[in-house]
């Protein structure tokens, strides 16, 4: 009891059944490792729950002090996005927020759970601030020119490389542990859902804001868009984070949800596509801008696909929704293909270029993974393999994303020069 309580500590409909097999056991087992795990905002939560009476007090006191540190980071996001507005630089700021937009968020993401996580080693957040302070040296120190090819890919793959770093983070910086890194993506999930939220509620607060001040004759467009909207966006994953941490209950319940609704729809789109492809005679090969939303397209498939998957292993059981997965990674494996066939017809024929090879390596390595998906689901589905290993392909393959993006976001501006 105790080993499973430590493995599924931020996952909390697994601690509710282990809960409900033995209630007393797992009372038992709990206030046993307590000391182990009290730095998990998930342990407060089940203390509390075990121990009403003595808990309560503490529990409530985190929380403020937590909203406090949400305060302050949300307060450091928006002032480095708005860094340049503030200091009247002359810099520009489309430019500025292609650089550093993911930057600041992930770092605001960062900051906050260290700030809010106890036990981390001193090695540890040494290494995460000087990873941090060095790509923020890095990106802003490529020219300003942002629709340079290997300035643009750049920093569209240095969030990438944050994302990774965030997650070790997150894992406690154990590459070997499956569990940390499939609650990490889980995480993402949750807060790709609250972010959502959040953003629809803060599109109806601009929509009426922007118009009470109309009404009055007052135009607060430009202001509140280039203010109160820019910061809300960086502060709002740090917000949503807030929440999955404080309302496991209510959060972790819909992206399951979303997951089993989303996946056949996805695998119906993609079906259909490839037929209307078929059907209307566009080529991949000589239509340079259908490639790149085809190859958008595959991103967003892989996307949830991997998320599908992660929600799937611990969510849901059923035989039918493991197939739909399997025929969905199996047409994703088709599209890919295609899409490659396209990639090295260009090659071939216009040569390489910062923004083809980065494709091509993009498509392969997602078809590396598409692979490895449908390996493991087809001997989950028919060798009645436990749906376990898909975990372990996704946490041993993370890392390679990582790689390929050090790549294009340092090596390429040498090999390809900054054009």
């Amino acid at each position: 009891m105790k080993n499973l309580i430590k493995e599924n500590i931020e996952n909390p409909e697994q601690l509710e059944k282990l809960y409900r097999s033995d209630r007393k056991g797992f009372a038992k087992a709990f206030s046993e490792i307590y000391p182990e795990i009290s730095e998990h905002p998930a342990s407060a939560f089940w203390k509390a729950r075990l121990e009403p009476d003595t808990v309560k007090a503490d529990w409530l006191i985190t929380v403020k002090k937590d909203l406090l540190f949400l305060l302050v980071t949300c307060a450091l996001a928006g002032f480095f996005i708005k860094f340049p507005a503030i200091f009247r630089t002359e810099a520009d700021m489309d430019a500025f927020y292609i650089k550093n937009a993911g930057l600041v968020v992930i770092g605001a993401l960062t900051l906050y759970y260290l700030l809010t996580v106890k036990g981390f080693k001193v090695v540890h957040l040494i290494f995460t601030t000087l990873i941090f302070f060095v790509s923020a040296i890095y990106i802003n120190l490529l020219p300003g020119d942002v629709h340079l090819n290997t300035v643009l890919l750049a920093c569209l793959h240095l969030p990438v490389i944050l994302w990774f770093i965030y997650g070790l983070v997150y894992s406690g910086f154990n590459l070997r542990e499956k569990s940390g890194w499939i609650n990490y993506i889980r995480y993402n999930g949750e807060l790709a859902v609250m972010f959502g939220i959040i953003a629809i509620a803060g599109g109806i607060l601009t929509a009426v804001t922007i118009g009470l001040f109309d009404v009055i004759n007052i135009n607060a467009e430009r202001f509140y868009s280039d203010y109160v909207v820019i910061i809300g966006a960086v502060s709002a994953p740090v917000a949503a984070t807030f929440l999955i941490r404080y309302f496991p209950a209510i959060t972790s319940k819909i992206p399951p949800v979303i997951a089993s609704i989303f996946s056949p729809l996805v695998l119906l789109t993609l079906i259909i596509y490839l037929l209307v492809i078929l059907l209307s005679g566009k080529s991949l090969y000589t239509n340079r801008d259908f490639l790149l939303v085809f190859n958008v397209m595959l991103l967003g498939v892989t996307a949830i696909i991997v998320f599908s998957v992660s929600e799937t292993t611990f969510f849901f059981k059923q035989r039918l929704l493991e197939v739909i997965l399997l025929a969905l990674v199996i047409f994703a494996i088709i599209t890919d293909l295609l899409a490659l066939s396209a990639i090295i017809y260009r090659l071939g024929e216009y040569g390489f270029t910062p923004n083809r090879t980065a494709v091509l390596g993009s498509n392969l390595l997602i078809l590396g993974n598409l692979v490895l998906f449908a390996r493991d689901l087809y001997r989950v589905n028919f060798k009645k393999d436990s749906a376990g290993i898909l975990e372990n392909t996704i946490a041993k393959y993370l890392p390679v994303y990582a790689i390929w993006a050090v790549i294009v976001v340092f090596i390429f501006p040498v090999i390809f020069g900054l054009r």
